[in-house]
């Protein structure tokens, strides 16, 4: 084209058309005329102040304390750990009546956050009847049946400088994977321009997990939007995955004050053993990661470790762990929970990421991991590969195993029930026990028992659907329902 006069010709012809002599003067500068018409600098779309850097409304995150659940010792008591976040989102309402919004699709109520509606009601424009459950005109709760609408509307919300959490049914924040994935380029891209402040972090909680759909089923068991999220740079996404109450006030408590994340927080609603009390979960989100003495019997020379991430991940790797302390204590085992699923990360790669001393600290340097993971194994692989001796790693997860059917046989049916982490515990053991195939045909049978036991009942066993921590000083029907610390705290600087 450069070398075609005819071609040459044509494109002038063509550029002519748009008849620069009349928007440019001699200089190849733009006409004051149409100058004038570009928006002045503070009418400008980029800085707009409705949806510009820098106007980060403050949250006031009430502090968590009195929303605690009292754990006299792990493992004792159970308590539906959303319930606890629904009261500390109601006050974070109260005191923040302008700049906070809950987005859900149509199951706040559904996820036991409903103590938001004490103090605020739905969103809903058009006519209301007096029959309505907490709907107004002015409500501050966006609930509505489309995974969409609360994703974009809590995007365009935290533009805007103020705060808020998108709360849905695990499997179907998938639904939104790909406005997600765009919002987190969006981040990463905005973080390199200078002139761009942070916003508030997107904050998603999903709950209705896949582990505990019991009368929903395989259309509702599915935990891949984590994969989806870690993916993405370390630069702006988070996962955390709580095993108890305490530990999601903890988590939220961060996650609701931080700027320019996406945070992801995945727990059940349905009730749990409660784990840590409110010092010790404190503890344990600060570092991310960390060893459960009084879980295990392996100090500082463990033979295996049983290694766990997500609610019913804990509590079958440490019903795993009683089941062993009981049948075989001479196997010395170490148990780990991982709270901040990123920790995992190498720091080459996030900034959460454990060191390889940190890491070897945890995990040792030459002992096998059964690691059980609440999404799938996977995840937990691709997280680890940087990490030296990342073959010892052995990750049960979900495996796209599922029916309408009872919580432990969802761990069965996956393969990641206490007695799978067990029989592998005893396998992978650096010193196994003397007896290890009779422990091993010992879990065998539990198994086949659990099988003939709902085929004929439709319910778990006793044993499982009342298993406590077995240093617990009676049953757990005769144990009180959890209470709250009566602590009396002044809000904390943020």
């Amino acid at each position: 084209m450069a070398r075609d006069p005819a071609k040459l010709a044509e494109l002038e012809r063509w550029m002519r058309s748009y008849r620069p002599e009349e928007l440019f003067d001699d200089l190849g500068e733009l006409i004051p005329e149409l100058a004038a018409l570009a928006p002045r600098p503070g009418r400008r779309m980029g800085a707009s102040r409705h949806a510009n850097h820098g106007r980060v409304r403050p949250l006031a995150v009430p502090a968590y304390e009195p929303y605690a659940v009292s754990v006299p010792r792990p493992g004792t008591v159970r308590f539906e750990s959303t319930r606890a976040l629904g009261e500390l989102l109601r006050d974070t309402y109260r005191d923040n009546p302008r700049d906070f919004r809950l987005m859900c699709p149509d199951e706040t109520n559904s996820n036991r956050l409903g103590a938001v509606f004490e103090r605020e009601d739905r969103c809903f424009q058009g006519p209301t009847l007096a029959s309505d459950d907490h709907v107004s005109a002015d409500g501050r709760v966006m609930e509505v049946l489309s995974e969409h609408l609360c994703q974009g509307w809590l995007e365009g919300y935290v533009l805007t400088g103020r705060h808020g959490m998108f709360a849905t049914y695990e499997a179907f924040a998938l639904v939104v994977a790909s406005m997600a994935t765009q919002h987190a380029k969006w981040l990463e891209a905005s973080a390199a321009l200078g002139w761009r402040g942070p916003v508030p972090s997107l904050n998603y909680l999903l709950t209705s997990t896949c582990w505990r759909n019991d009368h929903n089923g395989f259309s509702h068991q599915g935990p891949g939007f984590m994969d989806t999220l870690i993916s993405k740079k370390g630069s702006v996404v988070r996962v955390y995955l709580p095993p108890d109450a305490n530990c999601l006030l903890s988590v939220s408590d961060h996650c609701l004050g931080s700027t320019g994340y996406m945070n992801l927080i995945i727990i059940d609603k349905q009730p749990q053993l409660q784990w840590l009390d409110l010092e010790a979960a404190r503890r344990h989100c600060a570092q991310g990661a960390s060893v459960w003495d009084w879980a295990g019997n392996g100090g500082n020379d463990p033979d295996v470790v049983l290694a766990c991430a997500g609610d019913t991940a804990t509590l079958e790797t440490l019903a795993a762990a009683a089941w062993l302390r009981s049948n075989a204590p001479e196997l010395r085992v170490r148990v780990v929970n991982v709270v901040d699923l990123m920790k995992l990360f190498s720091p080459r790669e996030h900034p959460h990421g454990m060191t390889d001393e940190a890491f070897a600290e945890l995990f040792t340097l030459d002992r096998d991991v059964c690691f059980s993971f609440h999404g799938y194994a996977g995840a937990v692989h691709q997280l680890l590969h940087a990490r030296p001796n990342a073959a010892r790693f052995h990750v049960r997860g979900y495996k796209e195993e599922g029916t309408t059917t009872t919580p432990f046989d969802m761990v069965v049916l996956n393969e990641t029930s206490r007695y799978h982490i067990a029989a592998d515990a005893i396998r992978r053991a650096r010193r196994p026990p003397r007896d290890a195939t009779t422990l091993l045909r010992a879990c065998d049978a539990m198994l086949d028992r659990h099988r003939a036991h709902i085929a004929r009942h439709f319910e778990d066993l006793p044993e499982i659907e009342r298993w406590v921590w077995p240093d617990a000083p009676r049953p757990l029907d005769d144990l009180p329902h959890p209470a709250r610390d009566d602590v009396r705290t002044t809000e904390r600087p943020r």
